[in-house]
């Protein structure tokens, strides 16, 4: 069984996967984690990038600069777009040959897909369900202050490119409220697992 996660930032997603490998041995596969992992020399999306983006992006070491290239897309759409076009699909597929490697090996593995643009990618195509991981933006904001030290000002411009709450629960089958305590995220994913675990 595959579960997509999915929420606005700040929503403490990264705990719901924690909690949901450490206690129901979950798989989990992090689309931020392999998109840098594809960034790599020798992957798939290296070259590409290079050959879209220019080789001012290469370190001495034959890496990417990746926060060379955040600047660089992230003030023009257009390359926004274009990066997008060449990370996500190559991302996608490198998920689908893991869920298969995974459910081959262990048929019963629940496995879960964490991924920002996971319904505006069509994730659903190859999940079972997509979970909504829900906090108060209230909450929200106060983690990002702490952990991350992100302004007011940064936050607002970030949430203000997500989707709203409103489109989140009309595209996910289920919604996880982690606006309180891990102990109470927990019990709301015990019985959400029910449906899951044979």
């Amino acid at each position: 069984m595959v579960i997509g996660i999915t929420g606005g930032i700040g929503a403490g997603k990264s705990t719901v996967l924690a909690l949901l490998e450490r206690e129901f041995g979950a798989s989990v596969l992090i689309a931020d984690e392999i998109a840098r992992q594809l960034m790599e020399p020798g992957h798939s999306c290296y070259e590409h990038i290079v050959d879209e983006f220019g080789k001012g992006l290469i370190f001495p070491d034959g890496s990417l600069d990746r926060a060379m290239l955040a600047e660089v897309v992230f003030s023009d759409p257009a390359k926004l777009k274009k990066l997008n076009s060449i990370v996500h699909p190559m991302v996608k597929e490198y998920i689908r040959g893991e869920i298969s490697c995974i459910s081959l090996e262990d048929p019963l593995r629940i496995i879960v897909v964490e991924a920002a643009l996971l319904i505006e990618d069509h994730y659903d195509e190859i999940c079972d369900e997509i979970w909504y991981i829900y906090a108060e933006e209230p909450v929200r904001r106060e983690r990002l202050k702490r952990a991350r030290r992100y302004s007011d000002e940064k936050i607002s411009a970030i949430m203000s490119n997500q989707l709203s709450d409103e489109e989140f629960r009309a595209n996910c089958q289920r919604v996880i409220d982690n606006s309180k305590s891990p102990e109470e995220t927990l019990e709301q994913l015990k019985v959400a697992m029910q449906f899951f675990i044979i």
